[in-house]
């Protein structure tokens, strides 16, 4: 019996079939073959090399072409992410519909401000040489630590980083993750919140004596009064519910630091330089003391790179399906706002230095310009640059307190487990501008802060992500990717430690004096 269903079937002839023979197209489906002009048939013959009857396929047309429907639409909604119901009440996730325009505007408007203006003093510490090249390494450097962490925003299928907390509890650990990213997130913040308000409010002060001059009244207000206006403002431009709602502030942001930046190097550079001017480092009267003056220059050079405690979060901001993945706009915005951000930084530092040399006081270029030209350059020139500058800060403020409004109301959320109130909310960015304000009446220095902050903060932007990459991705062990990304996240820790200590030195040296611009 069995032998002679197996002649049967040999036996069967290889005639045509009735319906056009189909191919596979690389997406899937079938297509008839193409038929030759000869009677309709086909140009070549259709001889099938063994007998596979319809129903034995594994997978019919039918179910086929509802696997490439299921497919598609995965690929349109998204990854199948388990998202969390909290998210959608907290300041930084509550609005996904930002883009790659939204994503240079924030890069641009933390990568930029007032952290320019200080590093001439860096170079005045440093000399040309040691000053151009620790300048250009750390760009390169933190551009390749912001590529790593766009690329780990998604990098478990399933799950969104939408934190810098996050994605460090997810390498390190739970707890350790927390001990290790949550003080110099928030510090970064906090800090450059409590930087800004400085500097703004001396600058609102320098704008309103340009601009009122003689004919101002005879009792002006005091340097702390103006910090207290400049963070009434601040206090007020925060209500801004979210991380998108204030894409408007970081374009102005944004575009006020590139033009404020451009005019003070190019007004620097036009004017006549002082006759005793020196490129020569700054010497101290001893080794040690020119040492920690070196690491807290290298402190500041770390601290104009601030913003990767930002990268995730302004990621997060982005709807991400998996055809359309959000590291894509992100990392077009990204590298435009640092390709700007290079041309901002680079020129003020070695236009600054040439212009001034060490005789750049150690508020940095904003100050020499006002110390040097004040006399030589229109007012208006002058008023204008100090508005442009303030716009720039009050943006920056909301941009670098964002994180710290997240994290309140997520601990408030996580407690009573229903959303911020208007008031709730409002009441947040009170207190926290408030106490930002009072933390910079304690401490009104910059250039040492700068130093100080770049040390502590530069694991987050140098080091941590390095180790992430290591972590999460685990490349081949001993490979040339493991090595360099440990060598490079190891040796980011060992600068932290030493521009710290840098800082530190500097903080004390300094006798707790406003240095930075003329006291009132």
């Amino acid at each position: 019996m069995e032998a002679r269903m197996e002649t049967e079937l040999i036996s069967i002839p290889a005639t045509p079939r009735a319906s056009t023979p189909e191919i596979l197209t690389p997406s899937g489906q079938r297509s008839p073959r193409p038929m030759s002009k000869e009677g309709g048939k086909s140009s070549t013959a259709w001889t099938p090399t063994s007998f596979t009857p319809r129903f034995l396929s594994p997978i019919g047309t039918p179910m086929k072409r509802v696997l490439i429907n299921m497919k598609g639409y995965l690929e349109e909604v998204g990854h199948l992410t388990k998202l969390n119901p909290q998210d959608a009440w907290l300041p930084i996730t509550e609005s996904r519909n930002g883009n790659a325009h939204y994503a240079a505007f924030h890069n641009l408007n933390a990568g930029v401000g007032f952290q320019a203006l200080v590093l001439p003093v860096a170079f005045s510490f440093l000399g040309w040489s040691w000053g151009i090249v620790s300048l250009t390494i750390a760009y390169f450097w933190q551009l390749y630590t912001l590529w790593i962490l766009v690329q780990l925003h998604e990098a478990v299928p399933g799950k969104r980083y939408n934190r810098y907390v996050e994605l460090a509890q997810a390498a390190f650990g739970e707890r350790l993750g927390v001990w290790l990213a949550l003080f110099p997130t928030v510090y970064l913040s906090a800090g450059t919140a409590t930087a800004l308000i400085l500097i703004g409010g001396e600058t609102m002060k320098l704008f309103f004596e340009l601009v009122c001059g003689p004919l101002c009244t005879s009792n002006p207000l005091s340097t702390i009064e103006w910090y207290l206006v400049f963070t009434t403002l601040c206090i007020v431009l925060s209500q801004l519910p979210n991380l998108n709602s204030i894409a408007g502030l970081s374009l102005i942001g944004a575009v006020t630091a590139i033009f404020y930046s451009t005019m003070v190097w190019v007004l620097s550079v036009s004017q006549p330089r002082p006759p005793t001017i020196s490129y020569e480092p700054l010497s101290l009267p001893s080794f040690s003391a020119s040492l920690f003056s070196f690491l807290n220059a290298l402190g500041i050079i770390a601290f104009a790179f601030r913003g990767h405690n930002l990268v995730l979060e302004i990621q997060s901001t982005m709807p991400s399906t998996f055809k359309h993945p959000a590291h894509v706009p992100m990392w077009k915005g990204a590298k435009v706002a640092y390709f700007f951000i290079a041309m901002c930084l680079f020129p003020v530092a070695i236009g600054g230095f040439w212009a001034y040399g060490n005789l750049m006081p150690s508020g940095g270029i904003l100050n020499a310009l006002f110390v040097f030209h004040s006399h030589d350059i229109s007012r208006g020139l002058l008023a204008m640059t100090f508005l442009l500058v303030v716009f720039s800060c009050l943006s920056g403020f909301q941009i670098y307190s964002m994180p710290v409004f997240d994290s309140f109301e997520a601990s408030y959320t996580s407690r009573t487990n229903r959303p911020c109130s208007v008031w709730v909310r409002s009441g947040f960015r009170v207190v926290y501008g408030f106490i930002n304000f009072f933390i910079g009446i304690a401490l009104p220095f910059l250039s040492s802060i700068a130093g100080l902050l770049g040390g502590l903060t530069l694991p987050v932007t140098f080091a941590y992500p390095c180790f992430m990459w290591v972590l999460i991705k685990k490349p081949a062990k001993y490979s040339f990717n493991w090595y360099f990304n440990w060598a490079l996240g190891w040796l980011g820790i060992a600068f932290s430690l030493a521009f710290s200590i840098g800082g530190i030195w500097s903080m004390v040296n300094s006798g707790l004096k406003l240095k930075f611009f003329k006291p009132n």
